[in-house]
């Protein structure tokens, strides 16, 4: 089923929900994603669980009104959508940029019983610096944005595992933004201090990861209480997209794990 709801600063959210399990899976894609992102784990969760997808400000079906973003008002997004369910039990699902926001939001409920991060944070040690971000990424998206697409960001998320009908999705999909709009709407991940946040997370953080590139558990577990991470081997930057029947097995092993 199909809602709507305003965010805090007035921003249309869309969101979809299923499912009716008693503990609420809260999936958040990453930058220029959507809610889509997550269907093959709403075919897989939904009876177990109450799973929502979302599209987080500026992305989907969600309002584009904004003129500034900020990792607030992303998290702002996710935790007006939480506060609209039932679920006494939610456990919140965030894949690349919206790793940082979902962190943000669980500060804010406390229904929130656990965080799954999804091939992001992977070495809170290494940082990438705004001014990092926008020598290597915002400059060439706003110089180039299709050629950026086709031929700078393959070489950092995809691996030569990665079904080349996923590429083609994704690759559409970005370019149907600008370079300017796409560099907007992911800067505030570089403004996030993600290690200070995760020094405030007091309840249990996991993560899957692609192989592509390493995770440092011994660094992250430096900064969050309760940190744990499986890898899934042979994917790219979107693993519930390239291997799904073998990211739903992890994020089940994880689920398992919080039920005990």
């Amino acid at each position: 089923m199909q809602k709507l709801i305003n965010s805090k600063d007035g921003t249309l959210i869309n969101y979809d929900i299923s499912g009716n399990g008693t503990t609420a899976l809260v999936f958040v894609h990453g930058w220029l994603g959507n809610l889509r992102w997550w269907d093959y784990q709403e075919q897989y969760f939904n009876d177990s669980y109450t799973v929502i997808r979302l599209d987080l400000g500026g992305h989907g079906k969600s309002g584009k009104e904004r003129k500034t973003y900020t990792h607030t008002d992303y998290a702002e997004d996710i935790i007006t959508v939480v506060n609209d369910l039932d679920s006494k039990d939610i456990i919140l699902v965030g894949h690349s940029m919206s790793g940082p926001y979902v962190l943000e939001a669980s500060l804010k409920r406390a229904a929130v019983k656990a965080v799954v991060l999804v091939d992001t944070v992977k070495d809170l040690d290494q940082i990438f610096t705004p001014e990092q971000a926008e020598k290597l990424m915002f400059s060439n998206y706003r110089q180039d944005f299709k050629l950026a697409v086709k031929e700078l960001l393959p070489q950092f998320l995809f691996v030569k595992e990665t079904p080349n009908d996923v590429k083609l999705r994704l690759q559409e999909e970005f370019l149907e933004n600008s370079g300017e709009f796409a560099s907007i709407v992911l800067e505030p991940l570089y403004k996030v201090d993600v290690q200070e946040l995760a020094k405030k997370i007091t309840i249990p953080v996991r993560a899957i990861n692609s192989d592509a590139n390493p995770t440092s558990i011994t660094n992250n577990q430096k900064y969050f209480k309760d940190f744990g991470c499986k890898i899934i081997q042979g994917t790219g930057h979107y693993p519930m997209l390239e291997k799904p029947e073998g990211f739903n097995l992890l994020l089940e092993e994880v689920l398992q794990e919080f039920k005990s």
